[in-house]
């Protein structure tokens, strides 16, 4: 009688290890496809987070410079935002380096804002409120420091677009630029 209990189908011990490994490949195929089938399904989700064409588009935008005479501001719009572009007289420059040694909200050295001194490049939106700051135009008010002029809140900036007076805690922020040639400027 041990003999047959032995030698019963499904006591055999080759029969459990074709049965085990059987059942170990079911498992694993089936894990496979399953993981597959996740990642299929979850790829348009995670496709849909990148930008659009049009935002990569707006990444970085390049200005000819060539028509911008001295004393001469033109504003970019690169990213949704205003940028100021601003041909600098001498006296300008002389000015925002002589203001270096003032008492500066956000403390900045001018050459550390301009690639070239003659051009200024820089976000116009407000640091306090996001407004579009006056001082592009020519016959704009350009408040008291002879830069730029918020006049929602009254934040003065001077001819480098630092914070010298009123509620805007930080300069006219820098994008990142870089001068491909001396006409041409790429912002972003």
């Amino acid at each position: 009688m041990t003999d047959m209990a032995t030698t019963a189908p499904g006591n055999d011990p080759g029969e459990q290890g074709e049965g085990q490994s059987r059942r170990d490949f079911l498992l694993i195929a089936t894990s496979t496809v399953g993981a597959v089938g996740t990642a299929l399904a979850v790829w348009p989700l995670i496709h849909s987070m990148n930008p659009a064409a049009d935002t990569l588009a707006l990444a970085s935008t390049e200005v000819d410079i060539s028509s911008v005479e001295e004393g001469q501001s033109i504003t970019v719009v690169w990213r949704g935002k205003p940028v100021f572009i601003r041909h600098r007289t001498a006296e300008e420059i002389s000015q925002a380096e002589a203001d270096d040694k003032a008492a500066l909200v956000d403390p900045q050295r001018d050459e550390d804002r301009v690639q070239k001194p003659e051009w200024l490049v820089m976000v116009g939106v407000c640091t306090h409120l996001g407004c579009i700051p006056k001082g592009q135009k020519l016959g704009d008010e350009k408040g008291d420091f002879g830069g730029w002029f918020c006049p929602c809140h009254g934040s003065h900036y001077d001819t480098s677009g630092r914070i010298r007076k009123g509620p805007a805690p930080l300069n006219l922020p820098v994008p990142p630029y870089e001068f491909l040639d001396d006409t041409t400027i790429k912002i972003g």
